[in-house]
């Protein structure tokens, strides 16, 4: 710290594998004035070594939004650690749903969301629905060993976590993306956190809109999106163990040009 100077007071909260390995899901720590989102996570790792070897896979928010590490940080911020993301509630009525939920999927919702959305000017809806499956997936960075640990054996089922103001937040910004570049105003992205058994559904989304071309990019890009940008967790739960599957989050949207 500079002498004389009062020192930058950071909240930093942790998801998913880094919050397993810290054992805690936030910690404040003190940085000098002027320091970056990286200088906050130079000071984590001081309290927690363990948590050093997924920085290159880490991405950061500052109170709510994708900040690049070289950030400056205020007094008072909140500076999210986005692990690598696994592939609360804002609804405009038969607009936008777009929603997190900590409760199972009624085995009609995905019924239920296209009522809510459709009208008879809109030729095509596309609704995709995911699944939990019995086969595992890519590990995230740092999780190869537990997952070779599990290999050869089924999923029995999945784990999600999510940092709920953003994620909800993220699915707006992708949401609007969709509606300028494919004129899609219906649309709904449901996403599950907690345990999802195998063969339950976890994410719904479904795209009404005049023309069937326009409804399927809107839900291939919602979906592809969402995976890749909102700050969303999975782990493949085993009887043993589980594995965090995953890929550094994108923080801006796809160039589709």
């Amino acid at each position: 710290m500079t002498p004389g100077l009062p020192p930058v007071r950071i909240r930093v909260r942790l998801f998913a594998m880094q919050r397993e390995t810290a054992g805690m899901r936030e910690l404040r720590v003190e940085v000098p004035l002027g320091a970056t989102v990286d200088d906050a996570w130079s000071a984590v790792v001081e309290v927690v070594p363990a948590l050093a070897p997924g920085r290159a896979s880490l991405r950061f928010a500052v109170n709510g939004s994708y900040a690049d590490p070289d950030t400056a940080l205020n007094d008072g911020d909140e500076v999210a650690c986005i692990p690598p993301v696994s592939g609360g509630s804002e609804e405009d009525p038969g607009r936008r749903i777009l929603e997190v939920r900590d409760t199972p999927f009624p085995a009609d919702l995905a019924s239920e969301l296209e009522r809510r959305l459709a009208t008879d000017r809109d030729g095509g809806v596309v609704t995709f629905v995911g699944r939990t499956r019995a086969t595992p997936g890519t590990p995230a960075p740092g999780q190869e060993a537990e997952a070779a640990r599990h290999a050869g054996r089924d999923v029995e089922a999945l784990e999600y976590e999510a940092f709920e103001p953003m994620a909800v937040s993220i699915l707006g910004q992708i949401a609007d993306e969709i509606e300028a570049s494919w004129g899609v105003r219906r649309l709904a992205i449901v996403h599950r956190t907690g345990p999802v058994p195998l063969g339950e559904t976890s994410v719904i989304v479904v795209a009404a809109a005049p023309h069937r071309d326009a409804a399927f990019a809107a839900a291939r890009y919602a979906i592809d999106e969402t995976k890749a940008r909102a700050p969303i967790w999975k782990a493949e739960r085993f009887t043993d163990g589980q594995v965090w599957i995953g890929h550094p989050a994108r923080t801006e949207a796809m160039d589709s040009g």
